[in-house]
């Protein structure tokens, strides 16, 4: 209790002159309703191949707007040509095909119907894929703005869609494929008890047949790739989610910190195969929450053993690689009590004297974008190398227990490379289920 009244302390004392420095550095942003005045803010990230840009929590409004109106600007002016998200590769490929203005392809159920289902199935990303199915309709086919998922949860649909694939090019493997994702049948539909199975029944693990089955089709890659190119990278896109699926709930149960490397070591993956396919001009906009987006190495999450695509993005790319984390004080949030709960329209409590949020609150400043690049912001760096609080609200939100629940330590020169703030915010707007009269038969959120 001491050591923590100490470091609290501290960081209160902190508290004036870093805000005095972030109110001299803060720009002040207009509202992301106007896209192309807010995202012309942001231009000067351009020269990334990788603009990772986070989000506070997964429930609210301006998050949702800015990413767009950033993402907006970089595909429009600067040649930006892949959207990915954290989000699942199928329920993904239901917006992708809607905005590249592909045939419908319909899965087992609708997009987007897994918890937590506000997440991607609101009016904010709506809005979006509207857009850029509009900007794509005036390109040819193969410079099309994609959107992708990168997550790992979507195991029986991701089974699905490979045997659909095979069914149509190579209706023998397809029966293969079958025999071979015929271990995990039970728990397609509840895959966290096939993890459950293997640690607590003596369950034998399905390891070996996934893993087969995406060796066979990367094996036969030439002969697929004849027919559909697209089709086949799809396909095995869905094949390794089924292998990192099936490794996931295996492991969940074992410790976070297993599974948490796991699921983005997967995402990574996924974002740098998306670029190899794309070629070497391909540039990509990656929408996910801070705490996958931010290098992991600079909070008490890397400090304790995890590590994230932003980290990892940071290794590999180096300054091609931009970070730029979001943050708010006060407001509303859609999110759950409990993991698989209701949606909620929940206040989110003003932020903690001792934390970031509660700097960036004191320089008056409702609106900002805070960028610490370069040898000229070099005080501003230094001012935010003092580890403070930083709070994180994923699709459950606790406020009773928020201190335990969703606040860590940072160091917040070193997480991001650059930070959007928002005073006040609001929560996103749900979509209902079904295809909207009128809509095409592509419309990602009714298939």
């Amino acid at each position: 209790m001491a050591d923590y009244r100490t470091a609290h302390e501290h960081r209160k004392s902190h508290q004036p002159a870093l805000t005095g420095v972030l109110r001299a550095h803060a720009e002040p942003l207009p509202p992301p309703q106007k896209a192309e005045e807010f995202g012309g803010f942001f231009a000067r990230f351009a020269d990334a191949r990788v603009v990772l840009l986070g989000e506070a929590s997964h429930g609210t409004a301006e998050f949702y707007n800015a990413r767009a109106a950033i993402t907006r600007e970089l595909i429009q002016h600067h040649g930006f040509n892949i959207v990915a998200v954290e989000a699942d590769w199928p329920d993904a490929a239901h917006i992708d095909r809607y905005v590249r203005h592909h045939a419908a392809r319909p899965g087992r159920g609708e997009a987007f119907s897994r918890f937590p289902v506000w997440m991607w199935r609101n009016r904010e990303v709506m809005s979006f894929a509207d857009w850029l199915r509009a900007h794509n309709e005036t390109l040819q086919s193969a410079a099309r703005v994609s959107f992708n998922g990168l997550d790992v949860y979507s195991l029986g649909e991701s089974i699905h869609a490979v045997l659909a694939y095979l069914d149509r090019v190579d209706p023998e493997a397809a029966n293969l494929a079958r025999r071979r994702y015929g271990c995990l049948t039970p728990w397609q539909e509840e895959p966290a008890q096939y993890g459950r199975a293997v640690l607590y029944q003596g369950k034998e693990t399905c390891e070996g047949e996934v893993v087969r089955q995406l060796n066979d089709m990367l094996a036969r890659r030439l002969d697929y790739m004849r027919e559909d190119g697209e089709a086949w990278f799809d396909a095995t896109q869905n094949a390794r989610v089924v292998r990192a699926a099936e490794h996931y709930y295996r492991i969940m149960y074992r410790g976070s910190t297993e599974s948490w490397n796991l699921r983005d070591r997967h995402m990574f993956d996924t974002l740098s195969a998306l670029l190899a396919a794309r070629g070497p001009d391909a540039r990509v906009v990656v929408w996910a929450h801070n705490s996958h987006i931010g290098n992991a190495a600079a909070t008490s999450m890397g400090w304790q053993g995890e590590f994230n695509v932003g980290e990892l993005c940071r290794t590999t790319f180096g300054d091609g690689a931009v970070a730029i984390g979001f943050g708010t004080d006060r407001g509303t949030v859609a999110a759950a009590s409990d993991w698989g709960g209701a949606m909620e329209l929940k206040s989110v409590l003003p932020a903690r004297t001792d934390s970031y949020e509660y700097a960036f609150r004191k320089t008056g400043v409702s609106r900002s974008l805070t960028d610490w690049r370069g040898t000229a912001r070099r005080e501003l760096a230094e001012a935010l190398r003092e580890s403070m609080l930083e709070r994180a609200i994923g699709v459950i939100y606790r406020p009773e227990t928020e201190f335990l629940s969703h606040y860590f330590e940072a160091v917040l020169a070193d997480q991001f490379d650059a930070y959007v703030w928002f005073e006040e915010t609001t929560a996103v707007t749900p979509l209902a289920s079904g295809r909207p009269h009128g809509a095409p038969d592509t419309y990602p959120f009714g298939l």
